[in-house]
């Protein structure tokens, strides 16, 4: 049985990074599409962009054929050239040191296991218009706590 064929296009924001952050994804199927946002009080633009992936493979409920598009070279070189290596050596990087945000890698490479996923990486702030959605919603959501902090 194929799986089913769906689109994600994520982006995550952080606001003075560290600061307040959010994230965002946009799952398309079939002609209908989902968004799927969140945030955090104390993170980095890196954790958020980590978020939303995380965030959209959560939203799914089966194994799918997943075409991804990022603005983030980190999550994309990540997932694709240097998750293996730091998973051979211990969650290190090749210079010995401990991978930054490694529960984040931990839950996306646990999370994207059970789905096929084609990468691709697009140019941030570049007209891309499914880019420009999420990065609009990202930043929403990480205005929206800088707004609650106390």
């Amino acid at each position: 049985m194929s799986k089913t064929k769906i689109q994600m296009f994520t982006d995550g924001s952080c606001l003075n990074n560290p600061g307040p952050g959010g994230w965002a994804a946009l799952l398309r199927f079939n002609g209908t599409e989902k968004t799927f946002t969140g945030g955090q009080n104390k993170t980095t633009n890196n954790q958020m962009e980590l978020m939303a992936v995380i965030g959209g493979l959560k939203a799914l409920t089966k194994p799918c054929d997943i075409e991804l598009y990022t603005d983030s070279k980190y999550v994309l070189d990540g997932y694709t050239k240097w998750l293996v290596g730091w998973k051979k050596r211990g969650w290190k990087k090749s210079d010995k040191k401990p991978v930054l945000n490694k529960e984040f890698w931990v839950e996306l490479d646990e999370l994207a296991s059970d789905h096929d996923i084609n990468w691709h990486w697009v140019k941030g702030h570049s007209g891309h218009a499914e880019n420009e959605i999420v990065d609009d919603l990202a930043r929403y959501e990480a205005e929206k706590i800088k707004g609650s902090d106390i």
